[in-house]
């Protein structure tokens, strides 16, 4: 069992311990961090039990937008409230990268408890592949949530933080619906879903990148 709960937790850990070192300007206090991946945990029972709702009582067990809206609308949607609510006013996100330490923290608290989860009922053998797919992915997702989110923090009008508001929550959800519709469309799904893997680490350590430019800039305007 401690073999089990290592290996559940391990790949979010790793993954959230590297975006948080990536925060080379200020980085963030620790115990917020650590509170928001707690929130993120919290996210898993309330989330599982409206996904049972949908498919048990609303009878949408099949096709593949039923299986987008439950697992990437839904998910996706209630990570971004949580941040919105408990960080984005916060006075500790104070420069745009913190968008992405705060989503992905949320997101691989989710991730590490939903993977715990799956370790349990489907045992070890898994392990690798959940590493690399589900719980890498909600991190990358979170990375374009974050991205926007920071975006729309710093922006400089009200119009223009509500198109990167919108954008903080309209992409992760595009992306984690071509992610599910890859597994349930695409028989031969390996040789899709690493190169669309690949693509996300790379548009993600992008998104790190320009946020750090704009932090820089932010930081740089601020008066002395």
């Amino acid at each position: 069992m401690i073999a089990m709960i290592g290996a559940a937790i391990a790949p979010g850990i790793a993954i959230m311990s590297y975006f948080y070192l990536r925060d080379s300007l200020e980085p963030e206090p620790i115990s917020m961090v650590i509170r928001s991946f707690i929130f993120g945990m919290l996210l898993v029972i309330p989330i599982m039990v409206l996904q049972y709702i949908m498919q048990n009582e609303w009878n949408w067990r099949s096709g593949i937008v039923a299986e987008i809206i439950q697992s990437a609308v839904v998910e996706e949607f209630f990570k971004w409230m949580v941040i919105f609510f408990t960080v984005y006013k916060h006075v500790e996100f104070d420069e745009p990268y913190d968008g992405i330490v705060y989503a992905v923290a949320v997101s691989l608290g989710f991730a590490t408890l939903e993977n715990l989860f799956y370790l349990i009922i489907n045992g070890m053998n898994i392990a690798f592949w959940r590493a690399f797919l589900p719980v890498s992915s909600h991190a990358l997702f979170a990375v374009w949530m974050g991205y926007y989110l920071g975006r729309a923090k710093f922006s400089q009008n009200s119009k223009q933080e509500k198109t990167f508001l919108w954008l903080s929550i309209v992409l992760p959800i595009g992306l984690h619906a071509l992610y599910n519709a890859i597994f349930l469309s695409i028989q031969n799904w390996l040789v899709v879903i690493v190169p669309f893997m690949l693509i996300l680490w790379w548009q993600g350590l992008k998104k790190v990148q320009r946020a750090h430019e704009y932090g820089s800039k932010n930081l740089s305007s601020r008066p002395q």
